[in-house]
């Protein structure tokens, strides 16, 4: 589990093809002395396991379903992306909860300058449009972001400078692809609602949620 709260931005050294699946090796500079073989970190949104460290960085597989499912699938040498570690039991859950387990890739189509904020406009699948509310929380390239508001299959968010600075967002353009993973909350919700749990909207309206 995660946070979206990324630590490090690091630099793809190699993406090697094994049959479907792929050999990643990333540099950082982020400290690994608490990480160990077997390992999970999230590389831009995507769960990931370490295989080996390396003198400036380590090693993960890449599976045939993540490099379907992720812009990973595209990243070329001297890639930038987002680094997190997982979430340790003592840690500081300063964004939300984030699996690692990416939706969608969504497209970026619209980047405002807005004071000192910039102001992105993403499309996505319409299946998962419907896990997005305004104020909610959303995950693109495994950063934790608010939901300003949603239109149809897009929606916008606000990155403040020290967000754009501290991860590859700065560098985003319009056109550019990027992972989504929608609040896994709502899923729940949803199957609750559709697998006679019982609860529906009169029982949400009776206690006070809607």
């Amino acid at each position: 589990m995660f946070t979206g709260i990324i630590e490090e931005i690091g630099v793809a050294r190699r993406m090697t093809r094994k049959g479907e699946d792929a050999l990643l090796e990333i540099d950082t500079s982020m400290n690994l002395d608490d990480i160990k073989i077997g390992d999970s970190i999230a590389v831009s949104g995507a769960c990931l396991t370490v295989t080996a460290k390396t003198d400036n960085g380590f090693t993960m597989d890449v599976s045939a379903e993540t490099l379907s499912k992720t812009t990973l699938r595209t990243l070329k040498k001297g890639g930038r992306v987002n680094l997190e570690k997982a979430l340790r039991p003592n840690g500081f859950l300063g964004g939300h909860i984030v699996l690692g387990h990416v939706d969608c890739i969504g497209k970026i189509c619209e980047k405002v300058v807005k004071s000192n904020s910039l102001i992105f406009g993403v499309e996505i699948d319409a299946a998962f449009s419907k896990y997005l509310v305004e104020k909610g929380s959303v995950t693109v390239d495994g950063i934790s972001l608010t939901v300003n508001r949603c239109e149809k299959n897009r929606f916008y968010v606000n990155i403040i400078p020290h967000t754009a600075q501290a991860t590859t967002l700065e560098f985003k353009t319009v056109g550019d692809p990027v992972n989504i993973e929608t609040d896994i909350l709502g899923k729940y919700v949803e199957k609750l609602l559709h697998h006679g749990s019982g609860i529906d909207k009169s029982f949400l309206a009776e206690h006070g949620f809607i």
